[in-house]
């Protein structure tokens, strides 16, 4: 999944999106383990993955943050 379509994600649905890409590394990784995993580049992929919805996910905490501490007034 690249970034535009992470952030075209509404919140719920990244939380969502988010916890199946966990559980899709720690398959992944299980495989890995039990020699069952024959496509090596998903454990990377899913953890780009991750850490792009982590990154929008910081991105609109910190745009909130900054909104709700803009002193009223001002622009």
């Amino acid at each position: 999944m690249d970034i535009d379509k992470v952030r075209g994600l509404s919140d719920p649905e990244l939380e969502e999106q988010l916890l199946q890409a966990k559980q899709d590394l720690w398959q992944a990784r299980f495989q890995l383990t039990t020699r069952q995993l024959k496509d090596y580049s998903s454990i990377p992929q899913t953890r780009h993955t991750i850490a792009r919805i982590l990154t929008v996910q910081t991105e609109r905490r910190n745009e909130r943050s900054k909104t709700a501490a803009r002193p009223a007034g001002r622009a």
